[in-house]
């Protein structure tokens, strides 16, 4: 039945259903590219962006069931290839791409995941060369975590059994790819450090596409790398074949046959090395011995009749004991006279005569000072007499003793010093030379 054939009112809810059901019967798969933006990664699991380009753009979302298999971490601005279904999302009445498939444009999805692990292990210094553990020279017991059938485990065994058949293999069965291969592995590699049996570790597969190799490229492996006491050699596909966990790993060998030559001597080898430390060994002894023989030479030649040996130290002992005796006799001779020296220095200092002479400085410094004190007594007294007689002159008393008076107007105490200043009827008070007296102004004359 044709819905829009005739007047038809529908609901909200039932024309999003309807065009849902058209978009999803027709867009059951897409391939879309385009720019990532408004990327939200929220803790429920689900991935939500929105993909566009210079015209125009689309939501996206893609759920923890596919999300948990993405290999690398999306971010804003990176161009983006999506694989997914079209859908409407009720609520918003928008249509998106629900993604069941992401990879990042101009790059698989593998690349970009082992480009972002590689870049953020690296800052954390997880690859520091300043972390990788020494080879050991000769190992007695060589662990190898790989898997039990594969062409890796026959290479290392054939190479270690032509290069040093007395070596001891211990090997830990993993499997090297597919789902769980890589916790296998980290799982080995602490289990292994755990037992504490081997010398060197040789973790590593045979080659294989990035999909094959794709466990050695896992977080969990490279840190459990780093975590191990044991050096580890990593021996992971062919020589153009690069992993997190070569990175991760103390050494890196391009094949595991490789990896085998790296750890075990060559009995031929060690053979030549031991017979030219020998040659060596035999030419130095020879030396040094044709060197102790000359010294030997040399010092017989040197030694003397004994007889004429001790006459010598003897006559040696005669000259010393009469220098002996000569340093003596200047010794005594230097000694008394600093002796005397000392007596007459002592002499001139003696207490008794210092303190004589301190005492006699003392009574005339006494005298003195008493005959200073005298004089500046008299000066002192000669200048007060004249300094009295001053002040006797200009004193105001010597001037009241003539007659004179001092009036002083009652109403504010200032001296009167003009008639003109005074009131008729006016009380001054009159000072005289002894006592006072009060007056009244009867009449002022200019």
């Amino acid at each position: 039945m044709d819905i829009f054939s005739e007047k038809t009112i529908l609901t909200v809810s039932r024309l999003t259903a309807l065009i849902r059901g058209v978009l999803e019967d027709n867009f059951d798969q897409v391939w879309v590219e385009g720019e990532v933006s408004n990327l939200s990664l929220p803790s429920s699991g689900h991935i939500y962006f929105t993909l566009k380009d210079s015209g125009a753009q689309v939501r996206c979302v893609m759920f923890k069931s596919a999300a948990k298999n993405l290999k690398f971490r999306l971010s804003d601005g990176m161009g983006l290839i999506v694989r997914g279904r079209i859908s409407v999302y009720d609520q918003r009445g928008e249509y998106q791409i629900v993604c069941e498939y992401l990879e990042p444009a101009g790059v698989g999805a593998l690349q970009m995941a082992f480009i972002q692990l590689k870049e953020r292990l690296a800052r954390e210094g997880l690859f520091d060369e300043a972390h990788k553990r020494p080879m050991p020279r000769f190992p007695k017991r060589v662990g190898v975590v790989t898997s039990p059938t594969g062409a890796a485990i026959h290479d290392i065994l054939n190479v270690l059994k032509r290069r040093f058949a007395s070596l001891e293999v211990l090997l830990y069965p993993v499997r090297v790819q597919g789902d769980g291969a890589a916790r296998e592995i980290a799982l080995a590699i602490a289990d292994m450090n755990r037992l504490a049996e081997v010398d060197v570790l040789i973790v590593g597969r045979g080659g294989g596409s990035l999909e094959d190799l794709w466990a050695f490229n896992e977080e969990i492996v490279a840190r459990a790398v780093r975590r191990s006491r044991i050096p580890i050699i990593s021996a992971v596909g062919h020589e153009t074949d690069w992993t997190i966990c070569d990175f991760a790993a103390d050494l890196r060998a391009p094949t595991p046959s490789a990896a085998a030559e790296l750890v075990s001597a060559s009995a031929g080898e060690l053979r030549g090395q031991v017979e030219s430390l020998a040659h060596r060994l035999r030419l130095g002894i020879e030396s040094y011995l044709a060197t102790r023989e000359a010294r030997l030479d040399t010092l017989r030649r040197a030694i003397h009749d004994p007889t004429t040996l001790v006459g010598h130290l003897a006559q040696r002992v005669d000259d010393l004991t009469e220098r002996l005796a000569l340093s003596q006799e200047h010794g005594l001779a230097r000694r008394r006279e600093q002796f005397h020296r000392l007596d007459q220095l002592l002499s001139f200092n003696n207490p008794m005569r210092l303190i004589a002479d301190r005492r006699q400085r003392l009574q005339r410094l006494e005298s003195d000072g008493e005959r200073l004190m005298q004089s500046k007594r008299e000066a002192l007294k000669l200048a007060f007499g004249e300094q009295a007689a001053r002040l006797e002159v200009l004193s105001p008393l010597s001037t009241l003793a003539r007659g004179y008076a001092i009036a002083l107007r009652c109403k504010d105490g200032t001296v009167a010093t003009d008639a003109a200043q005074l009131a008729q009827g006016e009380l001054l008070k009159l000072n005289f030379r002894r006592g006072a007296a009060l007056c009244r102004v009867e009449s002022r004359e200019s």
